[in-house]
């Protein structure tokens, strides 16, 4: 930088010193008003720890975006992000709920969403995956082999868990919106999702907790059943949470800890003898199913519940609701009712879902719509298969 001064003719040596003092802090000025006013580089990558402990850097702007796993973050993501267009891959077992449910309505793009790099239940085409270019892929931190297969093909591996906090749905769900909302930080919804599923859970639990042991509900889920096979909820599966949540008691608690999806027969369902059976959208079979024994020779005449007319097909809003998402509040309420219905009579159920749409995620739904999450059928689990 040249000087408006040539110091070379001052010959007196204050004046000399003087004047490249003034120099100096000019050009200093100068110096730091351009740096001040230029604009600041907004950084092109973020890193984030996920649930397996991994840190993980992926881009600031992440534009297309595929789910592996676990199946439910297909659903949660396009609510989360206000709509479909990032999400370029999902697990084809996911497709069925998204077409019975309101997101093929709300974001219609979903119902083409490619699905083929997982043409069957946790099988994953890597290849197939990279032909879907996505910037970043949520997995399950469990799934050591894929996920580094697809490291090694150069693309961020996100870990999400559905194990981590014991299957409870409502920590788990917390902790699958904190970690989308380190990935979207632009993106962050933490406190308004959570705080009314907070609100409602408390306020069931307020209803429900001084119910006598002798008086709670029996309930089975009916998780996937078919004419060989009948799979409920262990301890360690996300039916445990439903009946703590609401004060009923699962009836396969006393499986334990080692079996999740529990397979069992119709001997020990009758030792059981439920109040409630509650059907999953992972399994095609309806109420009428049991009550008229359509499903292989079992027969379900004897069983309390089939006796009452106390089985139900669970709802499914935005994805099938016995796993962690954003019908979780609803399901809540919609459980409470069935298993306590004298205690929760004041709950207009219809006007809490369309309350709860229009105010958190800005989605109006009809009362058709509305009327739909809580009547399903059959085609809900489309590409859901018994393993």
């Amino acid at each position: 930088r040249s000087f408006p001064y040539d110091l070379c003719r001052v010959t007196h040596t204050k004046q000399r010193k003087a004047l490249l003092t003034i120099c100096l802090s000019a050009s200093l000025f100068a110096q730091g008003t351009t740096e001040a006013a230029a604009p600041a580089t907004e950084a092109e990558t973020i890193t984030i720890v996920d649930h397996g402990g991994r840190s993980v850097t992926l881009p600031r702007h992440i534009k297309r975006l595929a789910v592996v796993n676990p199946w439910p973050l297909a659903a949660v993501v396009p609510i989360f992000l206000g709509g479909a267009d990032r999400l370029v891959g999902m697990p084809a077992g996911v497709m069925g709920a998204i077409k019975s449910g309101l997101l093929g309505e709300i974001y219609p793009s979903l119902t083409n969403v490619p699905t083929a790099f997982n043409p069957e239940d946790n099988v994953v085409n890597v290849e197939e995956l990279m032909k879907l270019q996505p910037d970043v892929v949520l997995t399950m931190p469990e799934s050591d082999k894929t996920n580094q297969a697809i490291r090694d093909a150069g693309i961020p591996c996100v870990g999400f868990s559905v194990s981590k906090w014991d299957y409870n749905v409502l920590e788990t769900y917390d902790n699958w919106i904190k970690l989308l909302s380190e990935m979207f930080p632009d993106e962050s919804k933490i406190e308004s999702v959570s705080a009314y599923t907070h609100k409602v859970a408390d306020m069931v639990q307020s209803r429900v907790k001084d119910i006598p042991d002798s008086e709670r509900k029996k309930v089975l889920f009916l998780f996937q059943y078919n004419e060989k096979t009948i799979v409920t909820s262990g301890k360690r599966f996300f039916g445990q949470y439903w009946c703590d949540a609401v004060g009923a008691k699962n009836v396969a608690e006393e499986v334990g800890a080692e079996r999740n999806n529990a397979v069992v027969n119709m001997e020990q369902i009758y030792q059981w003898d439920p109040d409630l059976i509650l059907i999953t959208n992972f399994t095609p079979q309806v109420p009428d199913d049991l009550y008229e024994n359509k499903v292989g020779s079992d027969d379900w005449s004897g069983v309390k519940a089939v006796k009452e007319k106390q089985v139900y097909k669970m709802p499914l809003g935005t994805y099938r609701a016995y796993t962690p998402g954003v019908d979780m509040p609803l399901t809540l309420m919609w459980l409470a009712q069935k298993a306590y219905p004298e205690l929760f009579s004041d709950i207009d159920l219809e006007k809490e879902t369309k309350d709860y749409f229009s105010g958190i995620f800005g989605i109006e739904l009809t009362d058709e719509q509305i009327h739909k999450i809580y009547n399903q059928g059959a085609d809900t689990a489309e590409g859901v298969h018994l393993n």
